[in-house]
């Protein structure tokens, strides 16, 4: 298949495809034992969900003809450390959410004992596949690889801005509050995806690393203020989670400070960001502008 020549609405079909046959043989089987644990593991991470990390990852790694296995690794693993974000998140402990994906959460399907354990476990597997495989890169990068998803993970990243965000619940936030405890919460592993595909393909200069991150950056922040705009304007079905739920939480949102039409405003503006820092890639740089319009034009 040429997939280079597919529009972009197939390319995302034949990816997220390739991610589900990828995330299946990826994950432990529901026979195995504990089987249980694996079945619930691979409830959390099959069928559902936009992929959108790893569209990431596959469209970076177009940049540099990335090795087809590293990527599908790269991605795999990301993908599943963002799935067990989205178990925990869910639990009564966190946000306390009973829908996710259009499925009852992974607490409420089986238990909180097991839903925490799914995430441990997610998150631990996705270091073992990306440790797997793909022979042919180089140490160095695969150490790269490895430091890039570790730290996007932790206290630095996804899980620091996950603090963050329960310790503003009720609580007045600056925009530059905001912004920063998204910049960890969504754009770290965001930002995660764009780098490690491109790392499938070659070790970075400089001002590749600098262009990636300003695109990063940029699509990562436009992903969290469309998805503010949509938690206060679209239901529960649209969404495939509970809509209005920050606002009933009282939460800071981008909609809570600036308002929802100038909300809708700054995506467009981070969008127009993402592309001009894409620039330098010139027309094999496509897939990347593509998943940035997808984001700030989603409807859910």
């Amino acid at each position: 298949m040429n997939v280079a020549g597919l529009a972009f609405g197939d390319w995302m079909k034949h990816v997220q495809s390739t991610m589900e046959d990828a995330l299946s043989a990826f994950l432990p089987a529901a026979s195995d034992v504990p089987e249980r644990l694996h079945e619930a593991m691979r409830y959390a991470v099959l069928d559902g969900g936009k992929r959108v990390r790893p569209l990431l990852v596959f469209a970076a790694g177009d940049l540099f003809d990335a090795d087809a296995d590293l990527l599908a690794r790269a991605a795999a693993a990301v993908e599943m450390v963002h799935a067990y974000s989205l178990v925990h998140d869910d639990m009564p402990c966190m946000d306390d959410d009973a829908l996710r994906r259009g499925k009852p959460t992974v607490h409420v399907k089986y238990d909180e004992a097991t839903a925490l354990l799914v995430g441990d476990a997610l998150q631990s597997q996705a270091f073992v596949v990306l440790s797997e495989g793909a022979a042919e890169a180089n140490a160095e990068r695969r150490l790269a690889m490895f430091r890039l998803l570790a730290r996007a993970s932790g206290s630095a990243g996804m899980c620091g801005g996950q603090a963050i965000d329960l310790d503003s619940v009720g609580k007045a936030l600056s925009l530059a509050e905001l912004e920063r405890m998204h910049q960890l919460k969504t754009g770290a592993l965001l930002h995660a995806s764009v780098l490690l595909g491109a790392l499938a393909g070659k070790s970075l200069t400089p001002a590749e690393t600098a262009a990636l991150d300003a695109y990063a950056r940029a699509t990562g922040l436009a992903f969290q203020v469309v998805d503010d705009v949509l938690d206060a304007t679209a239901d529960s079905a649209t969404l495939g989670k509970t809509a209005g739920k920050d606002a009933a939480d009282n939460k800071p949102t981008y909609v809570s400070i600036l308002g929802l039409e100038e909300s809708k405003a700054l995506a467009e503006t981070l969008r127009n960001d993402a592309h001009r820092a894409l620039m330098p890639f010139g027309e094999k740089a496509r897939r990347l502008r593509e998943i940035a319009d997808l984001i700030v034009q989603r409807k859910a």
